[in-house]
């Protein structure tokens, strides 16, 4: 007890420092110029996400207890292995799906010999395609505890789409995750050579998203804990059932 009193009192404490909400900013600016998120791996793969954003979404994986993992964007698989080990690792039946609209033959050939693709199952085509959305919907099929995990293209209209439609397959007490958020925090202008950027993004696209689904809410807690994020205001927790 005296130690979650203490972790809630730092907690509000750092939330309540500029100086560090600040730093937090800079350092974000920096390590995406830098490319940091590509350092890393996970059991061999490359993931391209921060080490910060990993621990968050083990504690949700850990409280949630999923049975289905979907997530949109696969690149090299890293995240994939990541989600899958964390269900392997805690003795659970859960699957995961992979979709992207290009799945390269050296990337798939490696998350397929890995130890964890028996956890996994890959589609490739457009995650707002009619197409993929059913067979997502076929895999689900008698799933009760879905986390849905959005990192693919970066625009506000897909992933305003995505939303829309990967949200009826979470439930209360699940999260969606969409990812890369931090683009709106970021100068505009900053990322020249993609088709998204300040006022164009994930965080525009959760910010409409919210003012029409009622059923999900920031878990401004995540952030708070974290200060280091690709996704503030993108831990979505869901309130409700449809």
């Amino acid at each position: 007890m005296a130690f979650k009193e203490f972790r809630e009192k730092n907690l509000q404490k750092s939330s309540e420092d500029d100086g560090l909400r600040a730093a937090s900013v800079e350092f974000m600016k920096k390590s995406i110029e830098n490319k940091y998120s590509y350092n890393f791996d996970w059991m061999g793969r490359p993931i391209i996400q921060y080490p910060q954003d990993l621990v968050a979404m083990q504690e949700i994986i850990w409280k949630v207890k999923p049975d289905l993992i979907i997530e949109t964007g696969v690149a090299h698989g890293g995240s994939l292995v990541f989600y899958a080990s964390m269900l392997e690792m805690m003795g659970l039946e859960g699957k995961v799906i992979g979709i992207d609209i290009e799945i390269r033959k050296h990337n798939r050939e490696a998350i397929t010999n890995h130890p964890m693709y028996k956890r996994i199952t890959l589609i490739e085509g457009s995650s707002v395609d009619p197409h993929v959305i059913q067979k997502v919907t076929e895999l689900a099929n008698g799933k009760k505890r879905v986390l849905v995990c959005l990192d693919s293209l970066h625009t506000h209209n897909h992933v305003l789409k995505e939303l829309k439609l990967y949200s009826p397959f979470v439930k209360k007490g699940s999260y969606i995750v969409v990812f890369d958020t931090v683009i709106e925090d970021m100068p505009k202008g900053f990322f020249s050579d993609r088709p998204w950027d300040k006022g164009n993004n994930p965080k525009t696209a959760v910010l409409e998203f919210l003012k029409i689904n009622k059923r999900f809410e920031v878990d401004s807690e995540i952030e708070k804990k974290l200060v280091i994020t690709v996704a503030p205001g993108g831990y979505l927790r869901c309130l409700n059932d449809a």
